[in-house]
């Protein structure tokens, strides 16, 4: 959401975020295959809110604190942050910037900057609170996805290594006998895989494609189609379960497409299944997209509020923007091109990069066309109908902000 909030405002503040975010991810949440173990690329669960028995111990702080560590640069930092003699929050001071609004000039951000880094070096001389290694396959997808995105957005070429090196141990350590498990921890799995572990899982899949090209993740996605559609296919009401045909011990299989305090499965399927089928050509993606969307498409009467997945997979199975980069990745003038596409907030967006000669699908509005006059060239495509072939940045750059500009019905957002 950071990354989109960037895209679509331009806001440096929303830049800021995204790189603290992931750094904090990649310091602190990256899980150990044992105590000694090198890291082993995926995401590990949580870190408690308590340590010593006390709820925020090791994430908040005293004003006098703050006074000592920081001397002369402590008026300023609790100006900023919300630091007073009371506190905010049981006596003590959660920091915070939700009342200083926007950055500060350049030289004030550094200053800010420095003392953290020296509150920072403080708190690393408490006891740390406790920490859930265990890796999960659901919560990684959605991680995998936001990272592969951001990396590209801000060109962060170590980012999206970082989300190749989660998706290769999920895929290859939190697999057995071709099927997915839902959690790891130092080399044991429990519970088969939930709806929510392959749907989020297949869309990091395909950002990661998205992201590098590489076709092996389009073949995984399609992989991990097929045991949804052989094992979790509800054939007589259609809609996905939560859970397996064969997972054990089970009394009652659920099926539902309300999100919770993450994406539900099937309203993630919806817009994973719109993407195979832009990606591929194959009518049996977009079909069973379809199916699902029928399957609850009651609901939205019911209760719309916690369809938000749901509506936006929905628009994206309607609306798609489809923009095909003729070239190579690595070369100056598509990668110029491509970075135009990331700096603009496309949720909808489906995004193809192919070689010159190389075949679309068959059904793709711009099957057909290739490079102008040998060079990148770029085609946006709304249904059946593609914008005349376009090989300058700038020009591509003016046709997506008309694209991605806010709809407005009687003059109003």
């Amino acid at each position: 959401c950071l990354t989109w909030a960037w895209q679509d405002t331009g806001e440096a503040l929303f830049s800021v975020r995204v790189r603290e975010t992931v750094s904090w991810v990649l310091r602190e949440m990256m899980a150990a295959r044992d105590d000694s173990g090198p890291p082993a690329g995926a995401f590990a669960a949580t870190l408690d809110a308590d340590s010593e028995g006390e709820e925020g111990k090791f994430y908040v702080w005293r004003e006098n604190e703050i006074d000592k560590i920081l001397g002369s640069d402590a008026p300023l930092f609790k100006e900023t942050y919300d630091v007073t003699p009371g506190g905010n929050w049981e006596g003590k001071t959660i920091l915070n910037r939700s009342q200083s609004g926007a950055l500060k000039d350049p030289g004030t951000e550094r200053r800010l900057a420095e003392a953290r880094d020296k509150l920072f070096a403080a708190r690393a001389k408490r006891i740390r609170p406790g920490w859930d290694d265990k890796v999960l396959a659901d919560w990684n997808g959605l991680m995998i996805a936001a990272l592969a995105e951001a990396a590209n957005t801000f060109r962060e070429p170590a980012w999206l290594q970082a989300a190749e090196n989660a998706f290769a141990f999920v895929r290859d350590s939190l697999t057995k006998q071709g099927r997915l498990f839902h959690s790891w921890r130092r080399g044991h799995l429990k519970h088969p895989a939930t709806l929510d572990d392959y749907a989020n899982m297949a869309e990091a899949a395909l950002a990661l494609y998205e992201a590098s090209g590489k076709d092996d993740y389009l073949g995984t996605a399609v992989e991990w189609i097929a045991i949804l559609d052989r094992h979790y296919w509800d054939s007589d009401q259609g809609g996905y379960y939560f859970t397996a045909d064969d997972t054990p011990d089970l009394l009652v299989r659920s099926k539902n497409v309300q999100d919770n305090a993450t994406p539900n499965g099937n309203a993630t399927m919806i817009a994973v299944l719109t993407r195979l089928y832009l990606l591929t050509g194959k009518d049996q993606f977009r079909d069973r997209a379809e199916d699902v969307v029928r399957s609850f498409s009651g609901e939205v009467q019911r209760n719309a509020f916690p369809l938000a997945t749901f509506l936006t997979s929905c628009e994206l199975m309607l609306e798609p923007l489809q923009i095909v980069v003729i070239g190579e990745r690595g070369e100056s003038a598509t990668d110029a091109l491509l970075g135009a596409v990331y700096t603009r907030c496309l949720p909808n967006r489906a995004l193809l990069v192919a070689r010159d000669g190389e075949a679309l699908p068959v059904n793709h509005p711009a099957k057909g066309r290739g490079r102008l006059d040998g060079k990148a060239t770029v085609y946006v495509c709304r249904g059946m109908s593609c914008s005349l072939p376009i090989t300058d940045v700038d020009a591509l750059d003016e046709l997506l902000s008309d694209v991605s500009a806010p709809l407005t019905i009687g003059g109003a957002p």
